[in-house]
């Protein structure tokens, strides 16, 4: 008997059957329309006019043609196979349209509609959850829902102008909100600052299609590096706690969990008609599958982009080099406080830098190469840090205030970033001219922090997962 062919990582991560959100070759918008700042309006244009390289079927019963491309009455009208519908009609038509999708065997269904359990609607709630139920071939994404953004094949259901929210670049973070709203505010922070994404999934009210379901799939996804993920509330705790303890032996899995009070779990049930359950249960399930939790969105976003794009951490030993005392100070009590510890360079290391630097300069655990420290200083100082057995980490703060600190750095810190063979993270405060430099950083994809706090927080949930 021949052996069995193992599967590939694509093959795997379809065994949910969610491939076909992220890469359809042919999509239905059922509920176009012809009216711009409409539902069904912009998510044809994202499909039409920011390359999508498959073909779209617009659906409505009273247009010829919409943005130059040919509508049908009906789904049943269109002859090809289509493999992802986003439907957009009001909730009353909901599920007339889910039967014509199952009569056209469409796998992939994404619910942008909203007025279901959220708003009280019991009776539509229950036919439409019924009807998904029983046909398990056809899965569905929502309601209630912004649904789904692939960074590489162009697959954009957002019903939000580009030109109100920005579309990250292509990276390695995949995000799952349970919350649109909230979700796509930390894309438009991400594509404001630079950084990409692999996927983007707002699931909603979760008839089908939930969290534990994206996790399965993006565990397998090669494109995904780090998972990000709000929930309010989990119908299936059981599967919650295998598929996070699952995933987080493989990657990286950060989760802020909304409705941590009694008023905010009311909140919960309002918003995406789920059960927020106690705080304390949801701390024990993190705990036990070794899951990043993040308290704040900013957090979200700093822990994100240093999993990404950092190595693992060997150790717990951190190397500070700055050009002004102060901020040296402050990195060591937040490292500290992180339960980080200042590294020991060995001699050999410290004597280079002392040779770089006037006899006024500090080379220690901060290493003050002072406020007239040039780009060179700061080569040296990084070379040693990075090539000594001793430190694990680098934190380098560079005030670009002072007067001798040129554009040279840049160059310097992005070549350190591109050979590193330990997480090296800046840490830059100031106005404009500073924003400019950290800019042109981070297009170097180089992690830059503006608060001592915040970068020994990461490096800290860094440490965590490295450790496992």
């Amino acid at each position: 008997m021949p052996a069995m062919k193992s599967k590939t990582p694509a093959e795997r991560a379809n065994v949910s059957g969610l491939g076909f959100f992220f890469s359809p070759k042919r999509v239905a918008i059922i509920g176009a329309s012809r009216t711009q700042g409409k539902v069904g309006y912009v998510v044809l244009e994202n499909f039409a006019k920011n390359g999508f390289p498959g073909k779209i079927f617009p659906v409505n019963p009273e247009a010829e043609e919409i943005l130059g491309i040919k509508c049908y009455k009906s789904l049943r009208e269109v002859k090809e196979r289509v493999e992802l519908a986003v439907i957009c009609v009001p909730a009353k038509f909901v599920l007339k349209v889910l039967e014509d999708c199952a009569r056209k065997s469409v796998p992939a269904v994404i619910i942008v509609t909203a007025g279901f359990a959220e708003t009280g609607n019991k009776a539509e709630t229950e036919k439409l959850r019924k009807f998904i139920s029983s046909h398990k071939k056809m899965r569905v994404i929502g309601p209630n829902c912004l649904g789904v953004l692939a960074a590489k094949t162009k697959v954009d259901t957002l019903f939000l102008p580009i030109d109100r929210l920005g579309r990250p670049k292509e990276g390695g973070i995949s995000f799952v909100s349970q919350s649109g709203a909230l979700g796509s505010a930390i894309l438009d922070w991400a594509a404001m600052q630079g950084f990409g994404i692999a996927k983007f999934v707002s699931y909603g009210n979760a008839m089908d299609v939930d969290e534990s379901d994206l996790l399965e799939f993006l565990d397998n996804d090669e494109e995904t590096k780090v998972i990000a993920l709000y929930i309010e509330g989990v119908g299936n705790g059981r599967k919650f706690f295998e598929a996070l303890r699952h995933t987080g032996k493989r990657k990286p899995v950060i989760v802020i969990k909304g409705g941590t009070t009694s008023e905010g779990g009311k909140a919960v049930g309002s918003h995406t008609g789920s059960l927020a359950g106690s705080n304390e249960v949801y701390e024990t399930l993190f705990r036990q599958t070794n899951a990043i939790r993040a308290e704040t969105m900013q957090e979200v976003f700093d822990f994100s982009r240093v999993l990404e794009l950092e190595p693992k951490m060997k150790g717990k030993k951190i190397q500070i080099i700055t050009n002004g005392g102060g901020y040296g100070v402050l990195c060591t009590d937040a490292a500290i406080g992180a339960g980080l510890e200042l590294a020991k360079m060995n001699e050999k290391s410290k004597s280079a830098i002392r040779k770089a630097c006037p006899d006024y300069a500090i080379i220690a655990n901060p290493i003050d190469l002072t406020g007239d420290a040039t780009s060179e200083r700061y080569a040296i100082a990084l070379a040693e840090a990075m090539n000594s057995r001793e430190v694990d980490a680098i934190i380098l703060v560079t005030l670009f205030q002072t007067p001798l600190l040129d554009e040279s750095i840049i160059t310097i810190v992005r070549e350190a970033n591109e050979k590193k063979t330990k997480p090296l993270l800046v840490l830059s405060v100031g106005g404009s001219y500073c924003q400019k430099m950290n800019s042109l950083l981070a297009k170097e994809n180089v992690n830059v922090f503006e608060s001592p706090v915040e970068i020994a927080l990461a490096l800290k949930k860094l440490r965590q997962f490295s450790g496992k």
